[in-house]
């Protein structure tokens, strides 16, 4: 039996407590792990925006979702949700050489992809 995917509000739910409380995690993997959640959150919605226009695109890349996106949302949108996801993709992947993403970035993330989120499910 298979469990369902989590929802938008889960993994925002996740990420805020991830930031909050830590869940017993070094603070780096729960920056990233925040990261991570807020990303999926956000790619869930895009696909769900751009099914709701364009069917068929689930099989096509994130990075050619978002250039699409750009033709079915306001061009605002499209641009602060393309800006956010590139973000987002460095802060979940871990390099040796880089310093993981700070509190701080995570928190302007959260805030930006809670706006995104409603704006895409107009």
């Amino acid at each position: 039996m298979s469990t369902p995917p989590p929802s938008v509000e889960e993994l925002l739910l996740t990420a805020d407590r991830l930031l909050a409380a830590g869940l017993g995690a070094t603070s780096a993997g729960c920056h990233r792990g925040a990261s991570l959640a807020l990303r999926t959150a956000l790619e869930i919605s895009v696909d769900a925006a751009l099914d709701a226009a364009v069917p068929g695109l689930a099989g096509t890349t994130m990075r050619a979702k978002m250039l699409c996106l750009r033709c079915y949302a306001p061009s605002e949108t499209a641009r602060r949700t393309t800006a956010v996801w590139s973000h987002l993709c460095l802060g979940c992947h871990y390099h040796q050489y880089e310093i993981g993403p700070t509190h701080e970035q995570v928190r302007v993330w959260q805030a930006e992809v809670g706006e995104l989120v409603g704006a895409l499910a107009l």
